[in-house]
């Protein structure tokens, strides 16, 4: 199976999302249900290995955070575009908690991710060049913001590919949660 981990994005959110996709010719648009922030693609694993990155990723330890989406952009360029995104605003949390991730990812073995950690949301991907239309859409959504949303946990999917978009099966969710030792109250002294 091939695995990745990611944050998934709240229901108003993806609707949100998804009143932006439409307007590029070509483009392959991601269903709400799929609309995710990738931490860490791990690609394919078998069943022995899912067990391993299940139990190292149920290790990772983080406190909850707000995130906004914020911008649009792509990547590839011109008559290369490859996909459209909505990005993230700067976030140490998030990048925190991406390099936590890739060290468990790393810890069983897998090889480190090579590439920056660019958080992003896809929203569509091409098989042909949207053409000029590309800068009409990202001029149309240049204010894109979402309010902020709570981060309180991340996911371990998988995805199957097939002549229609990907299918993504949530196969197991890792909660974040506050330090308990700081978050208990503190102890009455016994009385003598």
């Amino acid at each position: 199976m091939r695995l990745f981990v990611a944050l998934a994005l709240p229901e108003d959110l993806a609707e949100q999302l998804e009143r932006m996709c439409s307007g590029l010719p070509g483009a392959n648009w991601v269903r709400p249900e799929g609309f995710h922030l990738t931490l860490r693609f791990i690609g394919d694993a078998d069943d022995h290995q899912a067990h391993d990155l299940d139990t190292a990723l149920s290790r990772v330890s983080g406190a909850p955070f707000t995130l906004s989406l914020t911008g649009l952009g792509q990547f590839g360029d011109g008559r290369r575009t490859r996909s459209v995104w909505a990005g993230s605003e700067t976030s140490s949390e998030l990048t925190a908690l991406q390099s936590r991730v890739e060290r468990a990812v790393q810890a069983v073995g897998y090889s480190a991710e090579t590439r920056k950690f660019h958080p992003h949301v896809t929203l569509a991907r091409f098989s042909s060049s949207p053409g000029k239309k590309l800068r009409t859409y990202f001029a149309q959504h240049a204010l894109f913001r979402t309010p902020p949303f709570q981060v309180t946990q991340f996911h371990l999917y998988s995805s199957e590919l097939g002549k229609g978009a990907p299918l993504y099966t949530r196969e197991a969710s890792y909660a974040l949660m506050d330090d308990p030792i700081e978050s208990l109250p503190p102890e009455d002294d016994p009385a003598p």
